[in-house]
């Protein structure tokens, strides 16, 4: 059996790959360049940007929040969650049909040649979590055992991907709280030498500066992130959530009909199947 070949006849049934698709996040990316270019035509249209540039306000709004945050979690937590924050701009996905198409077609396989499921090991390197959980079932061990390894991974996978998010909202509460700290600095500044003028103009920037940098920091780009981090650890725990459906049924030699319903009861309503029910499919396009 070759899955690909298997996976292009679901293709002509109106499927889609569930071969993870890598590259950029044009959402994350637009929406945050959208953001900078209308921060950025304010700024410009005002006079110069060099009014905007202040590197102790700079200091202490990026110093302050990577401390505090730190202070709030752990140097692992915050290593964690920037790689995280990071791998949601250049991400793989998965569409929920394709995948449950191909667990389907894995389910017919196994179920007319067991030994097909080693075959297609090698066809499977593509999907990390896929190919351990047809490798439990290829190697025999008992369903429950195989249901509970990859719930736990699903559950353990699922925390680490909360807690990152947590760590981004953190960041994002506290940014706009050290903008606030950093424009008392300057007021204090400003206050103890107004008898200076030449000092009066530094210190007022350092106070307004600080809650400009702090606002845009929190608001336009670590909350966002934190949602970001958010949506792809539910997408991911959905996509694991299936092929856990589908290992524990192949493993227990249910009939993949009975597969099929398990899996549209995890699919959201919008991305339920109608694999067997081919008539139907002749009439609409799959997943239209």
């Amino acid at each position: 059996m070759s899955l690909t070949r298997d996976s292009a006849e679901a293709s002509r049934r109106g499927g889609r790959s569930a071969r993870p698709r890598g590259g950029v996040d044009m959402a994350t990316l637009v929406g945050l360049a959208a953001a900078a270019v209308v921060i950025f035509v304010a700024m410009a249209s005002g006079g110069s940007l060099r009014a905007f540039v202040d590197p102790p306000s700079l200091i202490i709004v990026l110093g302050g929040t990577l401390a505090v945050t730190t202070a709030s979690f752990s140097l692992p937590d915050v290593a964690i969650a920037w790689r995280d924050a990071g791998a949601v701009l250049i991400h793989r996905t998965s569409d929920p049909r394709g995948v449950a198409r191909q667990v389907l077609l894995l389910a017919e396989a196994a179920r007319r040649a067991p030994e097909t499921l080693r075959n297609v090991l090698p066809e499977l390197k593509h999907e990390s979590f896929l190919h351990r959980s047809v490798t439990l079932v290829a190697e025999g061990l008992p369903p429950d055992d195989i249901e509970r390894m990859l719930i736990g991974e699903v559950e353990a996978s699922g925390a680490g991907k909360v807690k990152s998010a947590g760590v981004l909202r953190r960041a994002s509460e506290v940014a706009p709280a050290m903008g606030l700290i950093g424009t008392l600095v300057g007021l204090v500044q400003m206050l103890g030498s107004l008898n200076d003028p030449s000092s009066i103009g530094p210190a007022m920037a350092l106070a307004l500066l600080t809650t400009f940098y702090g606002a845009v920091l929190g608001n336009v780009a670590l909350a966002p992130l934190a949602a970001k981090v958010e949506r792809t650890a539910e997408e991911d725990a959905l996509v694991k959530t299936l092929y856990t459906i589908g290992a524990v049924s192949i493993a227990r030699q249910e009939n993949p009909r009975r597969l099929e319903m398990l899996l549209n009861a995890v699919l959201p309503p919008g991305k339920r199947i109608q694999y067997f029910d081919r008539d139907s499919d002749r009439g609409s396009p799959r997943g239209a």
